[in-house]
């Protein structure tokens, strides 16, 4: 049986396009199953339509998986045995009918434009730590890319151009899926990027790879790695410890333990783009969703744009309340 997964996988990476943490999301829930037959003396093969429901329905809510979490599982069990028929190893599909539980949308957690502004300043630009880590946030910020994306950076991928005689920057970036796009990079980013290539502490610093290219955001330890194999890919900063910088900054300067995530960053990105009146399809270009409706949720959230149009046009600011008098002399005092 697990040959009989190890190929779907090979099938679903090769002839699917989907990525290795797909498919080992796939493979953990796969084995989950043929333990979970065993236990009635079936095998994947031979899984009738009520077990495999059984499985994705009441054994997994009863595993702790709530809706959203079932949805990656049984994505996985229909991929297979849709895979198993194609194949011709079975000719009935047991899993054709499951259906996907219905999930309210998640709107995503984010910092608040101060919450941004104190952690950028934080790091001390006069060590080289403190550039590593203000480069590493600025570009976070900037480009709304992921960590999973940032951390992948390497020299080669920050493409240096000039525009009407000024230089600028667009990052290529390569995420979710293996899907690569180029993103235009501030001038804030740029100079950041700038200092930090130019410190000379990089300069001592081996993080040369195979191919010649050079990883872009370094680790400075890993207790992990023998100090003479630290080296070239064994340097790169990994998601986890960009995580732990951004936890340590923001607690730093005040700002909830619950809003220090590398994800806040790009959720912060992306509802200033909407704030903006950035286009949805451009928004979608820049975040690299593909599906327009996952962009779409960043509109939802671009309240300071709504209300400043609230403010100007609602009926009640044409009407005497009770409390225009106090609202009008609110405003007046800013508040």
């Amino acid at each position: 049986m697990h040959d009989l997964i190890r190929k779907f996988l090979i099938f679903m990476v090769h002839n699917k396009g989907r990525s290795d943490a797909t498919a080992q999301k796939y493979q953990g829930y796969l084995e989950r199953l043929d333990r979970f037959l065993q236990e009635s003396n079936e095998t994947l093969l031979e899984a009738s339509e009520e077990r495999i429901e059984e499985f994705c329905g009441l054994h997994a809510h009863k595993e702790g998986l709530s809706p959203r979490g079932r949805r990656p599982l049984i994505s996985a069990v229909r991929g297979f045995y849709a895979w198993l028929v194609h194949a011709g190893l079975r000719r009935d599909n047991p899993a054709a009918r499951l259906q996907y539980p219905s999930a309210g949308r998640r709107l995503p957690r984010g910092m608040t434009l101060q919450d941004a502004e104190k952690i950028l300043m934080a790091p001390d630009l006069d060590t080289f730590l403190g550039v590593r880590d203000a480069a590493i946030m600025t570009t976070l910020l900037g480009c709304g890319m992921r960590v999973s994306g940032l951390v992948r950076l390497n020299e080669s991928d920050l493409l240096f151009y000039s525009d009407e005689g000024k230089e600028r920057l667009a990052i290529r970036v390569c995420e979710k899926g293996g899907h690569e796009r180029v993103i235009p990079a501030p001038d804030e980013v740029r100079i950041m990027l700038r200092a930090y290539l130019g410190h000379e502490e990089l300069e001592r610093v081996d993080r040369i790879l195979d191919d010649g290219d050079k990883v872009l955001f370094i680790s400075t330890q890993n207790r992990n790695i023998q100090p003479h194999e630290y080296y070239g890919e064994a340097r790169r900063i990994s998601p986890r410890a960009v995580n732990d910088m951004i936890e340590k900054y923001g607690l730093q300067v005040g700002v909830p333990r619950e809003r220090l995530f590398p994800h806040a960053m790009r959720h912060l990105y992306g509802t200033e783009l909407a704030e903006e009146g950035v286009d949805v399809l451009q928004i979608q270009a820049l975040l690299g969703h593909r599906d327009p409706k996952t962009s779409q949720v960043y509109v939802h959230l671009a309240t300071r744009t709504l209300s400043k149009t609230v403010d100007r046009a609602n009926p009640l600011r044409k009407l005497n309340t009770p409390v225009t008098a106090l609202a009008r002399r609110l405003r007046q005092a800013g508040l």
